[in-house]
């Protein structure tokens, strides 16, 4: 049952959205009911990948240890030529965008991608994108 504009009017004029539950319009023309929904059914999710917890303690023995990090603001190829001719106040572009993230790398692998910011007078990195854990993992196995 369709109903008319003044009839929405009214009914929202009262205030009670909910009184006349016989005039309750159905999702399309088709007839299709909320009754008509079943409850969704997901398969469970078989992963075999590890993740550990950085808390993990078989992790303990790694806690120590001291890894390169570094930061790549971007990318380009050059040719020895050009490169030789680098001096004071060249300017060399990259592939990447100002607005872009920059990738944190630790050991030569993707982790993160952050954005640069000015902490007092130096440089820093604020984290804005992890890697997923287990593809981390993956590239130590």
């Amino acid at each position: 049952m369709t109903m008319t504009q003044e009839e929405i009017d009214a009914l929202i004029q009262s205030g009670d959205l909910e009184a006349d539950a016989s005039k309750k319009q159905s999702f399309d023309e088709g007839g299709f009911n909320e009754r008509d929904i079943d409850d969704a059914d997901f398969a469970d999710l078989d992963t075999d990948d590890t993740v550990y917890s950085p808390v993990d303690p078989k992790l303990e023995l790694l806690y120590d240890l001291q890894l390169p990090v570094s930061i790549e603001l971007g990318k380009t190829n050059m040719l020895v030529r050009n490169i030789l001719r680098l001096g004071r106040g060249s300017v060399i572009e990259f592939d990447k965008l100002v607005s872009e993230p920059v990738d944190i790398l630790i050991n030569g692998k993707k982790v993160a991608e952050g954005e640069v910011v000015v902490i007092d007078k130096h440089f820093g990195i604020r984290i804005t994108t992890l890697v997923d854990p287990s593809e981390r993992l993956r590239g130590v196995k």
